[in-house]
């Protein structure tokens, strides 16, 4: 659906992206997550055609950058962070005014298309109030309603639960998920627990540069960091079981925790993307008398893998 290729967009001197790319298949849900300043923004803005790209190619189904600008923005549905909302109108003036300058104005289609959001977004009971009455998650809906009015294919959501409270932002993950089974949606967020519930893919951008890209289940499972093991030995010294440890592999490092006021020591075990030291370690230890009371393969926190690819000497 979405293929970008090497984007790279400078303001003067700064680099604010830098040689991403990325690709978007039919139906996905991917999430983009880095710091403040780290190059999300941009990147959607130049998915969307907002800002030209300093170099690189972004390619939407059959049309290319900026050859296709228009073809391509009538494919996507655009909400930026702050929606773009008249506060002085009602609800219903304002969607019968963003569907006039979409190209609907016939009657007939607008009433069927207002009805079909109303339902999607959770509107019906807000139509007639003015959106400057309305809670920040409601103006969220309005201006999810906004980029949804032409049915666009594609859904390109800047932190859109950014300010809302857990409710509220339960209430738009449930939308964004209603809405994925049929659009193809990218979606900026800070708020991890978000992006772990509602996305296929998550992307984490640092600097202007792709830190990780896949699954959520293949970032916490270690996929692209150190394998982590604990293990925690009763019947021993730190010193001799530190010794043994260090000769089961040149590849492994295993560092002291505290140990425990009932006399055990405790191991945290790091190797290398894809190498797994569980089998050696249990069968060095097998040869001792030692009792071990816990050995176990960590799946990583996202917010932990976050911190790690986003740190400032990452």
């Amino acid at each position: 659906m979405i293929d970008v290729q090497d984007l790279t967009k400078y303001y003067n001197d700064f680099c604010a992206v830098d040689h991403i790319s990325l690709s978007v298949q039919p139906g996905e849900i991917l999430g983009l997550l880095g710091p403040n300043g780290a190059g999300k923004t941009t990147t959607l803005r130049m998915l969307t055609g907002y800002f030209k790209p300093t170099s690189g190619s972004i390619r939407v189904k059959d049309f290319h950058m900026p050859q296709d600008t228009l073809a391509i923005k009538s494919l996507i549905g655009y909400l930026p962070e702050s929606a773009p909302l008249y506060h002085n109108m009602l609800v219903y003036d304002y969607l019968a005014y963003v569907a006039k300058i979409k190209g609907i104005t016939d009657t007939a289609e607008q009433q069927e298309r207002f009805g079909t959001l109303a339902k999607l977004c959770g509107l019906s009971s807000i139509m007639a109030k003015p959106i400057a009455t309305l809670s920040k998650g409601l103006k969220q809906r309005v201006g999810l309603a906004h980029a949804m009015m032409t049915d666009p294919e594609i859904l390109i959501l800047d932190e859109p639960t950014s300010g809302l409270d857990p409710n509220q932002i339960a209430e738009i993950r449930d939308i964004i998920r209603g809405i994925g089974k049929e659009k193809t949606i990218i979606f900026s967020t800070h708020i991890l627990s978000e992006a772990e519930a509602t996305c296929d893919r998550i992307i984490i951008i640092n600097k202007g540069k792709v830190a990780a890209d896949d699954t959520t289940a293949n970032l916490k499972s270690g996929r692209h960091q150190d394998s982590v093991i604990r293990l925690s030995l009763l019947g021993t010294d730190r010193a001799d079981a530190q010794a043994l440890l260090a000769g089961i592999d040149p590849d492994m490092a295993a560092t002291p925790v505290d140990a425990d006021e009932d006399g055990t020591v405790s191991f945290e075990i790091r190797a290398p993307e894809g190498k797994d030291v569980r089998e050696p370690i249990y069968l060095k230890i097998k040869e001792t008398d030692w009792i071990i009371t816990e050995f176990v393969k960590e799946s990583q926190a996202l917010e932990k893998i976050f911190r790690e690819l986003t740190q400032e000497d990452a």
